[in-house]
Formats: structure tokens, sequence, C-alpha cells
């Protein structure tokens, strides 16, 4: 047993399943840190959506108060000398000897007049007695051990977390480095392979979590445990290994923890801006929220690439080889993105070296369906044309053509027919006529697209015009449709599949942004036409400008109940169209402003986050007017000498409604390095804004 029934070998619509595009890699690559064994037992706990769980410990809610140490000081003090001056009036006698009665009751009355050493030894512990009430009593009243705690730490001292909940003992029944899940089945011998597996060093953190993902599967559906025992007794750590035969990326530039499928992607700022309960703590991504999708926007340079994009597409390609997801990552030619070897699939759009191919058609073989997501890519973007329509012009082509030929047309040839060229109309027509009045159907669609042609409203030169702009040389031998190439299509998002699309931005950059929006209609499509979603689905747009449609944000907003999501960056939301930049807001449920952001970008993030109330604290100084000469003298003394009139407070205390993040905070007060992220589960929850400290690449 090699797969966990997501990863079995099913037919795409190419007939196969994508394979590594380089040789594959050794068997075993071991991560850095710790061990296995103590990466598995540390606990993992979580109080809100983003949280980082590895060994996290969970804060309180409200931040107490703290005395300043002004105060403790002054405070201090003034026990002291409180507490010196009463022991001065009690050895002095000023206070009567009320306070030795309890030494002349407990000893004999001779002790008294003898001035033996055993009167002096009395009064002398007596004396310590006393003097010990005494600093305890007024040391507590002073807050004597806080204000040393607080010297010797050189800060405030703050409030002690959570204790943190213990993990397993290591060889315990519990540690999950013995198995006990299997040996809890039956399948003792099966758990000891693992078991020296690990101990050993010959089993990371991916076949751990894969091999556990296996035995999930199992517990479902019963009858796979003997093909699973077998496959564990002669591959060990290798068994239900990936269709690549890879068990780990050849690097890795974040920190990921594939028990609770998280990457870390940074720290929340210790500052009053975030809540309290999650300041200082550790912030990652996970399915869970990146199901709701992503919106990041912010300018060139700020680190979209590095410490959102490329972290997030890796720890999908992780849980990929795992056998929970599967990922398409796109991006320019040279983005930062990772290795080809991190890929079983890699597109190389207009590079002839491209060792796959893309399918202009998404997989589709309804002509509707193809001719919808065309339109969509096509001339979804144009102002004045009707998408609908469109997509009916197209379709009354592709129709004919699919049933002429077996075959949707290939670039140059829907150039011709949009241009309605007369050879190839004729051609398709004679192609048609053959079989009589079996195509009598598709014979009428053709004459409608011939009676619609050049008519006023008529989409067919728009059309045209988009299609010319992948009708060039550079992309010769692209979109082939006649079964030569390696067409790659999103149909194979039901596998775990590994992909990575390179648009030829720099020299196409309209070809570049129509496939973009291509891709982002297909995978919608895709995604919610899944039969088996147990795999979690994933696309991530390194650069998502002029991408977006108002069908294709519609179809964001539905992934969150298909099992998948998108995470789509942008330099500022000027690059979306005015009437889709408030339901883009609206249909993701993350959404993250970078450092730079302008204050047009930073209203539209504010309107989203909304309003909080909060408590604020009005101070008014008011004069103090005296009416005694002597109190006016002091006071006019005063001040002279301070060049300021005495004056008292007034602190008015309110509850007043206020943006979370105002637009002039996220353009001026976000540092470097930084963005305010907030978080939606798929599960409702919600996390407020915070700001971030990202993390980079590790």
């Amino acid at each position: 047993m090699d797969t966990d029934g997501t990863r079995e070998t099913r037919p795409t619509s190419a007939g196969y399943i994508p394979r590594p595009a380089a040789p594959p890699k050794p068997s075993h690559a071991p991560t850095a840190g710790p061990t296995l064994g103590d990466w598995l037992r540390v606990p993992r706990s979580s109080d809100g959506p983003g949280v980082w769980t590895y060994g996290h410990v969970p804060r309180g809610a409200e931040e107490p108060e703290v005395t300043p140490t002004r105060q403790l000081v002054s405070g201090a003090l003034i026990s002291l000398l409180a507490g010196l001056l009463l022991w001065s009036l009690l050895w002095n006698g000023y206070l009567g000897g009320f306070w030795l009665w309890p030494m002349y009751m407990f000893t004999p009355d001779s002790w008294a007049h003898s001035g033996s050493y055993k009167t002096v030894w009395v009064a002398r512990i007596w004396y310590t007695i006393v003097a010990t009430i005494l600093i305890v009593g007024f040391g507590r009243l002073g807050r004597w051990p806080e204000l040393l705690r607080r010297l010797l730490r050189g800060r405030a001292a703050r409030p002690l977390q959570s204790a943190a909940p213990a993990g397993p003992e290591a060889g315990g029944l519990e540690d999950p480095v013995r198995w006990p899940q299997l040996r809890g089945a039956g399948l003792g011998e099966v758990a000891d392979r693992l078991e020296g597996e690990a101990g050993g060093g010959r089993m990371n953190d991916v076949d751990y979590a894969r091999i556990r993902r296996a035995w999930d599967s199992v517990r479902v559906d019963p009858s796979r445990m003997r093909a699973f025992a077998d496959s564990v007794r002669d591959k060990g750590a290798g068994a239900c290994v990936h269709p690549s035969g890879d068990r780990d990326l050849p690097v890795r530039a974040a920190r990921h923890d594939l028990l609770a499928r998280q990457v870390l992607l940074g720290t929340v700022a210790d500052g009053v801006r975030n809540p309290y309960a999650r300041r200082g703590t550790s912030l990652a991504l996970d399915p869970d929220v990146l199901g709701t999708s992503l919106l990041a926007v912010g300018p060139s340079g700020t680190g979209k690439t590095q410490r959102l994009v490329r972290p997030v597409v890796e720890s999908l390609a992780l849980q990929a080889l795992v056998g929970q997801a599967a990922v398409v990552a796109v991006g320019a030619a040279g983005a930062q993105l990772g290795p080809d070897a991190a890929y079983d699939v890699v597109v190389r759009i207009g590079d002839p070296g491209s060792v796959y191919d893309l399918d202009l058609y998404g997989g589709a073989t309804d002509p509707d369906e193809a001719a919808t997501l065309l339109a969509e890519a096509f001339v979804g973007d144009v102002p004045g044309i009707d998408v609908r329509r469109a997509a009916t012009a197209l379709a009354q082509l592709l129709g004919p053509f699919r049933t002429a030929y077996g075959r949707f047309p290939a670039v140059p040839e829907l150039r011709e027919l949009l241009d309605q060229v007369p050879a190839a109309f004729d051609a398709l027509r004679r192609e048609l006529a053959a079989d009589g009045a079996a195509h009598h159907t598709m014979l009428r669609e053709l004459d409608a697209r011939t009676r619609q042609h050049g008519a006023h409203g008529d989409p067919g030169p728009a059309l045209a015009d988009r299609v010319a702009l992948l009708d060039r040389p550079a992309f010769a031998g692209f979109f082939d449709t006649t079964g030569q190439g390696r067409p790659f299509s999103l149909r194979a998002l039901e596998h775990p599949i590994r992909v990575r699309v390179d648009l030829p931005e720099r020299g196409h950059a309209d070809a570049s942004r129509m496939l973009a929006r291509l891709l982002l209609a297909q995978f919608n499509a895709a995604a919610a036409a899944r039969a088996d979603r147990s795999l979690f689905a994933f696309l991530a747009f390194d650069d998502a400008s002029h991408t977006l449609t108002p069908e294709t944000v519609r179809g964001v907003q539905r992934l969150r109940s298909a099992h998948a999501g998108v995470l789509l960056t942008l330099r500022t939301l000027d690059d979306v169209p005015e009437p889709l930049r408030t339901p883009l807001l609206g249909a993701v449920g993350c959404r993250m402003a970078f450092s730079g952001v302008t204050t047009w970008d930073g209203k539209r993030f504010a309107e989203a986050w909304g309003t909080e109330w909060v408590e604020t604290r009005d101070v008014t100084h008011r004069t103090v007017f005296a009416d005694q000469p002597l109190t006016r003298a002091i006071h006019a003394f005063r001040k002279l000498v301070t060049g300021k009139a005495v004056t008292t407070d007034a602190v008015t205390v309110r509850q007043v409604e206020r943006e979370r993040w105002s637009a002039s905070d996220l353009a001026h007060a976000v540092p470097p390095g930084h963005a305010v992220l907030s978080l939606t589960s798929v599960q409702g929850e919600r996390a407020a804004p915070l700001l971030v400290r990202l993390a980079g690449t590790a």
C-alpha cells in the first residue's frame, strides 16, 4: 500500500497524474532543529485563530494593573519611616511598657529582678519577635517585596502566564513516538518498526504526518489495514509515499509544524495597539484560516513574496507531500517561489524549454462551461461588455468545432473563427455537413454566430483582440489541443499535487494578466466541482493585479464551502476596479495591510475592520484661586519657583467608539517589516487586526 486512498492513481483530463518536473530528490531529507521525538512531545494548544500552537502558553485576557515604580518607592519609604518611628517610640518607652507584658507573662517573677543572663536572653528574643512583626507588617504595607523584585529585574514585573500543559512522557504509554494508536489496534509489530525508524533518525516530520494521515484513512476504511501494515513492514518510514517519491522539500524557507498544519509567519508586536492576550505571541497560518482566503496589500519591496507568499506555498507543498493539500502557485517568471525540485509540475508559459503546457480550457469537456471560463478571462475586465454574451458567442464556435473534430480549437484556430475567416468557417461547415442531419443543431449555432458578427454590441471583435494576445510567436506550441503536448489542467486538484505557473510578465504583461484571470476562473470552477474534497485546494497569486472580475470575486466567496482558498497580493487596491474593491474585502476572511500602504487603501481596510468601544480619559487642568492671604502668598511663591500656576486636575472617563485602525495609522504608524493582519477561521472565529512583526525567511 503506497497511498492512503486520496493519492490513488485516478485518470485526469490529460490521462495521467503529472510527475516531477525535475529528477527525484533523495528519499529522505532530515529536518533541522529538535529531534523528532522532542518535536512530537511538545504540547500544542490554541486560544484563537492564527496562534502558533507549538508550545503555546495562553496569556491572561486583560493586562493587570501595574503600580508605577515611583509610587512603589514613595510608599516603601513612608512605611519604612513609620516603622522606624514606631520602633523608636516603643524602645524609648514613650508608649509605655504594655508591649512587654507577654514577656513577663511567660517568665517567672524571680527572673525579672535577678538580672541573670536568662532575663537578658528572654528580652533579646522578645525584641527580635517584635522587630520581625514590625518589619513584616510594614514591609507588606509598603510592598517592599514587589519593589525589590522590580529593582532586581530592572523592569516592570509582568504577571505570570498560565502554566504550560504537560507533554507526554518519553517512553510512556502515550508517547507519540511509540505509535500508541497502532498498538491499540493490535499492530504492535508495525508500531515497533516505526518506533525504530524514528529512534534511528530515518524518519522526519513529513514521514510521521504522512503515515499518520494514512492511518486515519485506514480507520475510516478498515479494509485497507492489511495493505497499510504490509507497506510499513516493507518500507518503514518510506511507506505511503507521495506519487513523486519525495519525502521532503529540497530547502525550507520558513518554520513549519506539520502536526498542526501551520507555518510561522511572525510575532505579534508587544504594544498597546494589540490585545493583551495576543501580545508577544507567535502568529501562524493554517488551512483553517486560509480556507476563508487572504488578501494582502502593500507596495513593492515590503516583502509580500518572501514573508508571505513563499512561506504559505511552502507549507501547502509540505502538506501535499503528506497527502492533505493541493497547491498552485502563480507568479511572474523569476519570482522567488521556491526551486523547481519543490514542485511536481512547473509550467513556464512562453519558455520553449517548458516540460508542461497549460490547458486553455481547464479540462472542461462541455463547450458551454469552457466558453464561460474563456469569456471571464478574455473580457471579464473590459467595461461595457457583457460576459454572458461573450460566453454565448464562444459557445457558438466551440460546440461545433468540438463536434466536428473531437477537440477544442487551438489558439490560431479560435482566432480565425472569431475573425470570421472564410476558409476556416467553410472547412468547419463542410465537416459538420458531412454527417447530414446529425449536426443540424451545430450548423444552426454557426449560422447564429455569422448573423451576430459585426452587429451592435457583438463581443466577437473584443474576443478576437484578446485571443490575438496569445497568438504570438512566443507562445507557439503552447495551449495545444491536439494531444501532442503535456497540458496541465486544474482538474488535477483532486490529487495532492504541487504546481507552479510562471507567467511571461516581462514581455507580455497583458497576456499574463489574461492568463491569471483564466487560472483564477478555472480554479474556482475546479475546486467547486471536485467529487473528493478531502484535500485542501489552494491557489496563491504572487501578484493579482488586474486579475479580479465580478464573477471571480463571487467565486472566491464560495470557496470556503469547497474546502479551498486563495491568496491574493496587490501593490495597491487601485489595481482592482473601483466597483470591486468593497466586495473583494468582503469576500475574503483574512485581510493584510503591509507597511507603506496609502491612506486611500488604508481607508478601505479601516472600513472593513470597523470600530470598537474604547475607554478614554480626559484630563482638565483648572487654576486654583485662593481666598486667604497666606494661601495666595504660597501660591505666588510656588509660581515664582516653578513658572506655572497652581492647578487641579479633573479626570473624565468615557466609553467612545473608534476605528480599530484608522487610514492614517495604517499609512504612517506601521513600521517597516510589519503588517496589520486580521483573521477569520472557516468556523467563524475572528482575530482582531493585529500588528505583526514578520519573520521573513528562516
